[in-house]
């Protein structure tokens, strides 16, 4: 794309060339004209002048349309009063009006335009050769319209196309704009799944060290090695996580199902015993699924252990061939615990942040009180749509 000043130039470079070939074929074509028309006045050096005149102010149109417009129409009459033959003369006044059409709005070009077509009617019954009388009024007539009609076809495209152009440049920014509001949604969403398990591992740990440290400082030095295991573990998979939005920044691999384990073990360390159990053939899946079936599970079980009062929970994950399911229960104060039902449905983060991630692979998040006592979470994720 061009800068300013190398337009300018263009544009300027342009109109030079027009003026100039013009100019040239003004000179050299009104004699031949003057020879197909015996009644006109001879060509003369005042005619030249005229014809310079004209040609050259065609230099600025680009920059003052109506002034050109208004040396042209004066200059042509001027020639066609004093009775010099039709001629090139015309076509520069040709120019002038269609430029004045496409550069300025339809109302002052208008009444420019027609300024000029009264002005030019003036040699049909003004001239000091033959007067042409009524029978030249649609000839010249035509010089000024068809150009000005033009002219304002051509600015209506222009700026229907320029309307066009504003249109997809908006609706491009604003796909961008909302990409990014996506993208920062989910980043918070991971912000807040990572944070949120982290600190309340790292809350019970530091509640069972500050009873222990009384009475048995020497467990209480487990729990505090746990808190500082469990703190850096965080804090490496919140860096992960927030390296997406660094740019250049590479990202570490995503959390998954394989990564279980290590959660089971942490959750361990801050009194919660989870039961894990695998159905069906474990196997690689799509990388969307395996991050939202292990948010499920760590949101599902940091609930647990904020708010069931409980010290085990159950986590199973089955494979079936086009569908992976995961489920997470425990036999705690059920739906009345807080921050565990409708409530938090409505309210809070984890349940809602949940059923987001599931819904938007096209699968399905069940959870409430189960009819033995304690709370259930329940997922199903497709493979297939996922894939």
């Amino acid at each position: 794309m061009w800068c300013g000043g190398q337009q300018r130039w263009h544009w300027a470079a342009a109109d030079s060339a027009l003026a100039l070939a013009l100019l040239g074929f003004g000179l050299l074509g009104t004699d031949l004209a003057g020879d197909d028309q015996p009644g006109s006045r001879p060509v003369d050096a005042f005619c030249r002048v005229l014809i310079v005149v004209a040609a050259l102010a065609l230099l600025a149109r680009r920059r003052a349309p109506a002034t050109v417009l208004a040396v042209v129409s004066v200059a042509t009459t001027t020639y066609l009063v004093i009775g010099y033959p039709y001629g090139p003369i015309l076509l520069t006044l040709l120019v002038a009006v269609h430029t004045v059409a496409t550069r300025l709005p339809v109302r002052p070009a208008a009444l420019a335009t027609g300024g000029t077509f009264v002005l030019l009617l003036t040699h049909v019954f003004v001239s000091l050769g033959p007067a042409s009388g009524w029978t030249a009024v649609l000839p010249t007539s035509a010089w000024v319209v068809v150009p000005f009609a033009v002219g304002v076809v051509r600015r209506v495209n222009r700026e229907a196309a320029a309307r066009t152009r504003a249109e997809e440049a908006r609706s491009r920014a604003e796909q961008a704009r909302r990409q990014t509001d996506e993208e920062r949604l989910r980043i918070a969403q991971e912000v807040h799944d990572v944070v949120g398990h982290g600190l309340a591992a790292i809350s019970m740990q530091a509640e069972i060290a500050l009873h222990l440290l009384p009475k048995r400082p020497e467990q209480a030095e487990t729990a505090l090695t746990a808190i500082s295991r469990t703190s850096r573990e965080a804090l490496d998979e919140l860096r992960v996580t927030l390296g997406a939005v660094r740019q250049g920044a590479e990202r570490g691999p995503v959390p998954g199902l394989a990564r279980l384990t290590a959660l089971r073990d942490r959750l361990a360390g801050a009194g919660l015993a989870v039961e894990l159990r695998v159905v069906g053939d474990p196997r690689e899946l799509p990388a969307a699924v395996d991050l939202a079936a292990y948010r499920v599970v760590q949101e599902a079980l940091t609930n647990v252990l904020r708010h069931a009062g409980v010290s085990d929970a159950e986590v199973t994950v089955d494979y079936r061939a086009d569908e992976l399911t995961v489920e997470v229960t425990d036999r705690g104060a059920g739906a009345g615990r807080a921050g565990t039902g409708p409530a938090d449905d409505e309210i809070g983060h984890g349940l809602a942040g949940m059923r987001e991630r599931v819904a938007a692979l096209g699968g399905r998040l069940t959870t409430g009180p189960r009819a033995g006592g304690g709370f259930q979470v329940h997922a199903q994720l497709p493979l297939e749509s996922a894939a």
